[in-house]
C-alpha cells in the first residue's frame, strides 16, 4: 500500500504581502468615509422617526460600532508591525525614567492632534500599551485625546472667545500632563489585566528568533497576530460600552442638567462632574449642549466641568477600559482626573 505525500504549499511571495496590505488600506479609508451615510441609510430603513429619541440611539449605535472596531483593527495591526522593529525593552527603555516627563507631554501633544473620542481613544491606548510605552504616558494621550482637540477648541473660541478656548487648552494639557504622570509614578503596571500585562512584557507574543532578520512579511504576520488577539479580548466590551452610550446620547435629560447646573451653588461643580460621567458624546456633540447651558445662565466652569467628564470620563468608555484595566486602575484613573476636573470648575468659576 503506498503513502501519497504532499508537499508543503509554496510560500507567497513578498509583493503579494505588500499588494494585500495596500489593498486592505485602500478599502478601509472607503469603507470609513462612507460609515456616516451608511448609518444614516441603515435607520431610513426602520420604523422609527430619525430625529427621535429611539432614531438618535440608533444612528449613534450603527455608526461608533463600525467606526471603533475599524480603528482597533488598523491601529492594533500597525503597532504590531512598529513593535516588531522594537523590543519592548528597547521601548521602555526609551521612554521611561527621566524622560517620562516628556513622553507624557508628547503623548498629550499627540492627543490633541487626533480628533478621538473617549471610546475611539482606548484602540490606540491598547496599542501604545501592548508596544511597552510606560503606563502614565499612555494615559495622558486617553485623557488628552477626547478632552482636548482642535474640534473642542475651535467650537469653543466661537461660543465664548479666544481668552477662554486657550485657558481651557492649558488646562487640559495639564490635567492630561499632570494626571498621567502622577499615575505613572504609582507603578500600577501591576493592576492592567493579565493578558494586556502579558503583551506588555513580551510574553504569549509570537516573537522571532534572537538574532533573526525579520522580512516585511514577518512584520505583517506579527501585526495580524496582535490584531487577532486583542480583538478576540475586548470587541464584546466596545459593543456593550457604545450600547450604553447610544441609550444615553439618544435620551439625555437636558432640562435636569440645566437645572442643577444652573444652581449657583459650590455643588454644582462636582455634582455637573457626576452628571456628566455617565454620558458619552465626542467634543463636538457636547458643544451644543453647552450652548444652550451657557444660555440658561450657568456658570462657566460648571458647564466645562460638566464638558470635560463627558468627553473623559464616560461610562461607555470605562466599561471598553474594563477588559484592559482592573477595577482598581479604573478607580484611580477617575480619581486623579476627576481632581484635575474640579479644580478646573472652581478655577474657571472664580476667574470667569
Amino acid at each position: 500500500m503506498s503513502v501519497a505525500h504532499t508537499s508543503p504549499r509554496p510560500a507567497r511571495p513578498d509583493w503579494t504581502w505588500h499588494l494585500g496590505v495596500i489593498a486592505f488600506a485602500a478599502l478601509w479609508w472607503l469603507v470609513y468615509r462612507q460609515l456616516i451615510p451608511l448609518s444614516e441609510w441603515l435607520v431610513g430603513l426602520m420604523p422609527v422617526d430619525r430625529h427621535s429619541h429611539t432614531g438618535e440611539a440608533i444612528a449613534f449605535f450603527l455608526y461608533d460600532v463600525p467606526k471603533v472596531m475599524m480603528l482597533l483593527t488598523l491601529i492594533v495591526f500597525a503597532m504590531g508591525v512598529v513593535r516588531s522593529f522594537f523590543s519592548p525593552e528597547k521601548t521602555r527603555a526609551v521612554l521611561s525614567g527621566k524622560r517620562e516627563g516628556v513622553g507624557n507631554v508628547l503623548a498629550a501633544g499627540l492627543g490633541v492632534l487626533t480628533p478621538f473620542c473617549s471610546c475611539s481613544a482606548v484602540p490606540l491606548f491598547i496599542g501604545f500599551v501592548s508596544a511597552g510605552v510606560p503606563l502614565g504616558v499612555t494615559f495622558s494621550f486617553l485623557i488628552a485625546a477626547p478632552m482636548v482637540n482642535e474640534v473642542a477648541l475651535v467650537l469653543l473660541f466661537g461660543l465664548v472667545g479666544w481668552k477662554v478656548a486657550v485657558t481651557y487648552l492649558v488646562l487640559g494639557l495639564g490635567i492630561a500632563v499632570v494626571a498621567g504622570f502622577v499615575i505613572g509614578k504609582l507603578r500600577l503596571e501591576g493592576w492592567l489585566q493579565d493578558w494586556v500585562r502579558d503583551i506588555h512584557s513580551g510574553a504569549n507574543t509570537q516573537e522571532l528568533a534572537e538574532g533573526e532578520r525579520p522580512t516585511m512579511t514577518d512584520r505583517y504576520r506579527l501585526g495580524i497576530a496582535a490584531v487577532r488577539e486583542i480583538f478576540a479580548k475586548v470587541w464584546l466590551w466596545i459593543i456593550l460600552g457604545i450600547g450604553t452610550g447610544a441609550l444615553i446620547h439618544g435620551y439625555v435629560p437636558q432640562d435636569l442638567m440645566v437645572r442643577i447646573m444652573g444652581a449657583d451653588a459650590w455643588w454644582s461643580v462636582p455634582a455637573a462632574v457626576l452628571m456628566g460621567v455617565p454620558m458619552y458624546t465626542n467634543a463636538a456633540g457636547v458643544i451644543p449642549i453647552v450652548e444652550a447651558l451657557l444660555g440658561k445662565a450657568a456658570a462657566l466652569g460648571t458647564v466645562l466641568a460638566f464638558m470635560m467628564s463627558v468627553i473623559a470620563l464616560s461610562l461607555p468608555e470605562m466599561i471598553i477600559l474594563r477588559q484592559v484595566l482592573t477595577l482598581r486602575l479604573i478607580a484611580v484613573f477617575i480619581g486623579v482626573v476627576a481632581s484635575g476636573i474640579l479644580a478646573v470648575g472652581f478655577l474657571f468659576n472664580l476667574i470667569f
